[in-house]
């Protein structure tokens, strides 16, 4: 009961009964046994509480094999600490230990929550980005309510973004960091994070169709014509925002005029010029054109002037 005193049991002989220590009890080896006993015990107990943190408590095993409870650290020291080894030291992997830490000690409490954000950024700040995006996306996963929900998303597609390789190299980090910063956008529409989404989208949109032009032009060369159109109309349809798309829809005039579909190619040399009408690749596609007795002129139905009229160019 809160505020009961309990005092402690007492022992009272019982009348009439012999209470004296027989030799036998007091023997040297009995006695020597005992004591080394009381040293070890005594001995482990030092240990333990020499080894042992201060806060909470955490589970270790004692000489007989039991666990036992030795304190913790309290987890805002962790935390304070992992935040000075971060600004101050910019030591981001020791700052990230601080942190996990913090969530191994005291997996329930706030403070882990703002650990595991943490984390996640000083794995970011340590360039192991791989870390990061297990950590960004642990902190999505377990609490997508919270107020730095977006800031995590956001980190997600960052680390992402900062994998991204050239353009003569496969693109799957593009791609993936594109559809992270989209989560972002769709999720967190009227956040800053949104807005800086959209920026690194672009440029990491410009990047994969940058690969695909890289492809489509190596297919142009060779006289595989088809193969290079595949390439060019991925560009026009999916990435037609980007700065590649003038030279796409040129080289499409140059594959369509090669294979005699003179409809296509006039059709490509119109919507680059109605949508570019000052580039440079206008001309050398009007300059195709007008090179096989023909001129721009859109056709509607063609799948370029639809690609065009689906996002409001054209």
């Amino acid at each position: 009961m809160p505020g009961a005193v309990h005092s402690a049991p007492t022992c009272r002989p019982t009348p009439g009964r012999s209470y004296r220590m027989s030799p036998r009890s007091l023997s040297p080896q009995r006695i020597g046994r005992a004591a080394s006993s009381l040293r070890r015990v005594v001995a482990f107990v030092a240990l333990a509480l020499l080894l042992a943190p201060a806060g909470g408590c955490s589970n270790i095993m004692n000489l007989f094999g039991k666990e036992e409870l030795v304190p913790d650290e309290p987890a805002e020291k962790l935390y304070n600490e992992g935040v000075y080894l971060l600004n101050q030291q910019q030591d981001y992997k020791t700052a990230a230990k601080k942190f996990e830490e913090v969530e191994r000690q005291h997996p329930y409490s706030d403070w882990a929550r703002k650990s595991l954000l943490m984390v996640a950024y000083s794995k970011f700040e340590a360039k192991e980005y791989d870390d990061a995006v297990v950590a960004a996306k642990r902190y999505v996963t377990l609490h997508p309510g919270s107020p730095d929900a977006p800031y995590a998303q956001y980190l997600i597609g960052s680390a992402l973004y900062e994998q991204i390789p050239d353009i003569t190299r496969d693109q799957a980090r593009s791609e993936k960091a594109i559809a992270a910063f989209d989560e972002v956008v769709r999720k967190y529409p009227g956040t800053e994070y949104a807005n800086a989404a959209k920026r690194k989208t672009e440029m990491a949109r410009d990047q994969v169709a940058g690969k695909e032009m890289l492809v489509g032009r190596y297919y142009l060369q060779r006289k595989d014509f088809t193969a290079a159109i595949n390439r060019f109309k991925i560009v026009v349809t999916k990435y037609q925002t980007t700065r590649h798309v003038e030279e796409a829809l040129m080289r499409l005039t140059e594959a369509y005029m090669a294979l005699g579909i003179v409809n296509e190619a006039q059709t490509a040399a119109a919507v680059l010029g109605h949508n570019f009408p000052d580039s440079r690749w206008y001309q050398d596609a009007h300059r195709l054109v007008k090179g096989g007795g023909l001129e721009p002129v859109e056709n509607k139905g063609s799948w370029i002037s639809r690609a065009f009229k689906r996002v409001g160019l054209g």
